[in-house]
């Protein structure tokens, strides 16, 4: 799915709280950089990153809404959220699968072994079968770069 949507010059938007938000800017940075080779960039953005976005998103409309009123602004049809929650319960991540599917956005979750609600909200959902925030946190990068390994075979 993402690297149909990148061959179709659609983008990967990733968003995620804590840790999580370090894999989404993480992955980002590997999709518009590079990975293990020299590629061309690749449109990826982490709404985890615009300081001014997030606080006056949080301040004027409620930290639920953090996420999703990027995903609002940015996503058009044909693009790929990346939603990760280890609990698959995140509010502001619930809100964002929720716009982005208002979008008309393919959808992944990568949550831990609890994917509900968030994964009945996505099209694909890849749950890592731990109840450890760190062991799900750590196999989530893992498959970050496994799909950052995928990508770097289609540029």
């Amino acid at each position: 799915m993402i690297c149909e949507a990148l061959a179709s010059d659609r983008k990967i938007l990733i968003c995620g709280n804590g840790g999580s938000a370090a894999d989404a800017q993480h992955i980002a940075a590997e999709l518009v950089g590079c990975y293990e080779k020299q590629r061309r960039s690749w449109p990826a953005v982490a709404l985890t990153t615009d300081t001014s976005a997030l606080t006056a998103v949080s301040n004027d409309l409620g930290y639920e809404q953090v996420f999703a009123r990027q995903v609002a602004g940015l996503a058009q049809a044909g693009d790929v959220l990346i939603a990760i929650s280890t609990s698959g319960r995140s509010k502001n991540v619930l809100r964002a699968a929720e716009a982005a599917r208002e979008r008309g956005c393919k959808i992944i979750a990568l949550t831990g072994a609890t994917a509900d609600p968030l994964g009945s909200l996505c099209d694909i959902t890849v749950a890592v079968p731990s109840t450890r925030t760190a062991r799900v946190q750590e196999a989530h990068i893992t498959i970050g770069h496994l799909w950052c390994e995928m990508v770097d075979r289609i540029s």
